[in-house]
């Protein structure tokens, strides 16, 4: 099957500086894969939380599977993370020590068939940080487009 699913956060990147990143399983419920497969889904505006020493991503918007009838999932619903404790103990620690954030960054299928998230540490970025990203990525394209004529 070939893996051609992969949804990319891409405000996530300009808002925040990443600094881990983790691949984690989604607990999915109904015709939810069904959309992730059609490429039905939004990650702007996500975020993880823990609730009861476990990990949710809040914010992901499945759209509701065209054919789903009455067995239609909630849209916006929180989704449960699947990761190690260890992992998810280290997590916890850093969101609380150090104010960072966790972030979803990009949603994809494992070579399986599974849903799977890959989420980031993250530092947020103020706003002369992101005109010197805007600036550095203008600078590469330039560059690259002088090489090209050469």
């Amino acid at each position: 099957m070939a893996n051609r699913i992969n949804i990319r956060n891409k405000k996530a990147f300009h808002d925040y500086e990443i600094l881990e990143k983790y691949v984690a399983g989604l607990q999915l419920q109904g015709t939810e894969i069904k959309s992730i497969r059609l490429g039905k889904v939004s990650l702007v505006e996500s975020y993880c939380i823990f609730q009861n020493n476990e990990l949710y991503v809040r914010g992901i918007q499945i759209a509701d599977y065209a054919w789903g009838s009455y067995n239609n999932h909630i849209p916006g619903r929180d989704r449960k993370l699947l990761l190690n404790r260890h992992e998810l103990k280290k997590l916890h620690r850093k969101v609380r020590a150090s104010g960072l954030t966790i972030v979803a960054l990009k949603i994809f299928l494992s070579d399986s068939g599974f849903a799977k998230l890959e989420i980031g540490l993250a530092k947020g970025k103020k706003e002369f940080d992101k005109r010197e990203t805007i600036k550095r990525k203008d600078t590469q394209r330039q560059m690259e487009r002088l090489q090209k004529i050469k």
